[in-house]
This record gives C-alpha cells, structure tokens and sequence, in this order.
C-alpha cells in the first residue's frame, strides 16, 4: 500500500537512509563493546554515506564511482595511521564500504533484496560472540570433511552417466555413488550430532546416534568401553538402541531409493523397531536402579566421511551388484536368500542399496525378502560382537537380545 502514496524512488531513498542510519547505530553499538572511541565515524555519517550512494548512483554511475574511491582514499589514510597504533581492524571499513553500495543495489535490484543485504550485514556482525564460543570446540579439520560432503554430493555426482555399467553390473555410475552421498550423508550428520550437539549426553543417546551412521561399529565400540564397566543394562541398553535406529535408517534409504519396496517393508520394519525399542528403554530403566556414576560418553569416533572408505563403498556396491545379478540369473530368489544371509556377516549397505537401485527381475517379495534375512544375519553377528568384545553380562543380555531379533527378522523375511 506504501507505494500508492510515495514515488518509488522516495521509498528507495527513505529505504536506504533507514538502513544507513541502524547499520551505524550497530558500529556505535560495537564501539561501546569494545573501546574503539578512535574510530571515525557516527550514526549520523553512515546515513549520510547511504544518502550519498543513493543519490550518486541516481545520478550517474561515474559520479558513484569516484563517491567511492574518494572514501577508499580517506579510509586508507586512516588505516595507515591507524596500523602506527598497532591496531588492524579493517571491520569499519567493510561496513562503510556496504553501506555505500546500498543506493546502487535497490536501483539495480529492488528494495526487497536491500533488506537481505541489510539482515545478512547485521547478522554477520553480531555473530563474533557465537564464534569465540565455536573455536573452542571447533575442530580445523572439519573444513576439510565439510569439503568431501560437497565434492561426494555436488561436483562428482552430477558428472556420472546415468546408463547401466555393462549387461553384468545392472546399475549405473550415477546410482552407484548417489548410494555413497546417502550412506556418507547419514554418516555425516550422525557424526556432527554427536560430536558437537550431543556431546556429552549419556551412552544411550551415544547409541542412538551412532547407530544413525553405523550400528554395527557402535555395538563394537560400546562393547569394547563396557568390558571395563559395570552398569551392565545401561551398555545393554545402549547397543540394542542402535540397531533400532539401523531399522529406521534402512528404511529412510529403502524410501529414497524404491518405493515400492520401501511400502512392502515398512510393516516387519517398523514392528521390529517397536520391539527394538522396548527391549531397550526397559534395560535402561534397570540401569537407573544402579545409580552407577559411570554414564560418560565413550570418546568420539572417527569420523566416518573418508574419501577411502567412499571408494570401498561404490566398489562394494558394484560387486555386490554383480554378484546378486549373477545369483539371480543362476539360482533365483533360493540363491539370493543364501546371498543375503552370507552378506549379513558384511557391510550390508551395500547390498541393500544393490537391491534397491539395480534392475534385477526379482519380485518386490523377493527383494523385501533378501533385505530382511540381511538385515537379521547382521543382528546375530552384532550379538557376537556384543559377547567377543565386552565378556561379561553386558554380552550376554544384548547379545541375547541382538540374536533374538535376528531370528525374528530373518522369520519376518520368509513371511512378507
């Protein structure tokens, strides 16, 4: 409605010069915080600097342009004085030079995007306080895995052909490592909330989000931290609670990659989650009759977004492909079922996804089928992991229970 009684271009000014002005009252703010009285400058000075873009750029481009090597000039004899009192910020110097764009953008563009800049511009500059408090934990090499989720998900990705490798390896490159940027993505974000939000939140909580990324190394670990421990049902507790969250991950994965099957085994999988789950809060509440102390959470894993373990992956993927292919083609659905059995002594992600990607002329039966048996051969061998690495009754009560649900699993698969 404002636009029906002002010109435009007095709402652009009225627009700009408001902007100025709150951007300066944002640098006196920072002066107050910080003892910077030396700086040059006031409220009044940055609505005038955005008075003057506007104007400047209205009136010609040239004009604007010498506006603002003429406030470079005065800012780097400032700074040369300046750096004589051993101080180097440069932070009023950005923000001068931001305010001044401010006329030529709503020219260029339009008001709306002058608010972004404006809210971007005081979000940044409020954000140094929430920084100190993230170098503290911050680990440098987090940039550099930050680097490998993008170079998985938006430069390699992209490039690969979509058309099945050969006649034998029913898949594409395209969805051999779009398979990767899943995987590696649920890896990824399991990993950062639990090294950085979750940090020091319990064993359970250690195995709800390790089991996001990897319910088979979870058990290991808290099996191998609970061999020197006591409070038996809270490691219980614990291992079991990742392979309930190994059930809804395979079922995320089933619904991004086939529908279809996803639908067929939704039910067995969310059953068995259900049971997973019980299992698991009923030995945490024995676990709060110990009142053990000892309820840390183990160290952090390492990171499991390796460029290596990647490659190991798509080169699984393709085998397991292959191989499934050639059980088909040789065997049928017999053949496959004693494959996902074996398979679940494995990685089984490859599998899985081998299924739910590939062409293969089975049945959406058949397919659930093979996924289950898999996904239970992998529960008993989480249950012999469980005993190997603890040895005591940590062991034996979720391991009891890992094996149990691997039989029910492997039955749910002869039934869907």
């Amino acid at each position: 409605m404002l636009n029906q009684f002002l010109h435009e271009e007095w709402l652009q000014l009225i627009v700009v010069v408001i902007a100025g002005f709150l951007i300066g009252l944002e640098i006196k703010a920072y002066r107050v915080h910080h003892d910077a009285s030396k700086e040059i400058g006031s409220v009044r000075t940055y609505a005038f600097i955005a008075l003057m873009s506007y104007v400047f750029a209205k009136v010609d481009i040239y004009l604007y342009i010498v506006g603002y090597i003429a406030i470079i000039t005065h800012f780097t004899l400032f700074y040369y004085f300046k750096l004589k009192s051993n101080r180097t910020g440069v932070l009023l110097f950005l923000l001068t030079s931001l305010v001044y764009s401010f006329g030529i953008i709503v020219i260029k563009f339009n008001i709306w995007f002058l608010v972004i800049v404006f809210v971007a511009t005081v979000f940044i500059s409020n954000i140094n306080k929430r920084l100190e408090k993230f170098y503290e934990i911050f680990d440098e090499r987090e940039i550099e895995i930050f680097a490998k989720v993008l170079l998985l998900s938006a430069v390699i990705l992209p490039l690969l052909p979509q058309t099945e490798i050969s006649e034998y390896i029913p898949v594409s490159f395209f969805k051999v490592w779009l398979a990767v940027v899943v995987v590696s993505l649920f890896s990824y974000v399991g990993y950062i909330l639990k090294k950085y939000i979750f940090k020091e939140t319990g064993y359970l909580l250690t195995g709800i989000l390790g089991g996001i990324y990897s319910s088979t190394a979870t058990t290991i670990v808290l099996a191998k931290k609970a061999s020197s421990r006591r409070s038996y049902y809270l490691f219980s507790s614990s291992i079991i609670i990742a392979t309930a969250l190994m059930y809804l991950r395979l079922l995320g994965i089933a619904y991004a990659f086939n529908f279809k099957i996803a639908s067929a085994i939704v039910v067995p999988f969310a059953f068995l989650t259900l049971i997973t789950m019980i299992s698991a809060l009923v030995l945490f509440k024995k676990s709060k009759q110990q009142q053990k102390s000892d309820t840390h959470e183990p160290e952090d894993d390492k990171n499991p977004l390796e460029l290596s373990t990647a490659f190991l992956f798509a080169f699984l993927f393709i085998a397991m492909a292959t191989v499934t292919h050639f059980v088909l083609k040789n065997y049928g659905d017999v053949g496959l079922n004693i494959l996902s059995f074996v398979v679940g002594f494995t990685d089984i992600d490859p599998f899985v996804l081998s299924i739910l990607s590939s062409k293969f002329d089975v049945t959406i039966s058949g397919a659930s089928t093979a996924i289950l048996i898999a996904t239970g051969s992998n529960n008993i061998l989480k249950a012999l992991y469980a005993y190997a690495f603890s040895k005591n009754k940590t062991g034996i009560i979720s391991g009891s229970v890992l094996f149990v649900l691997g039989l029910l699993t492997i039955a749910a698969g002869f039934i869907v």
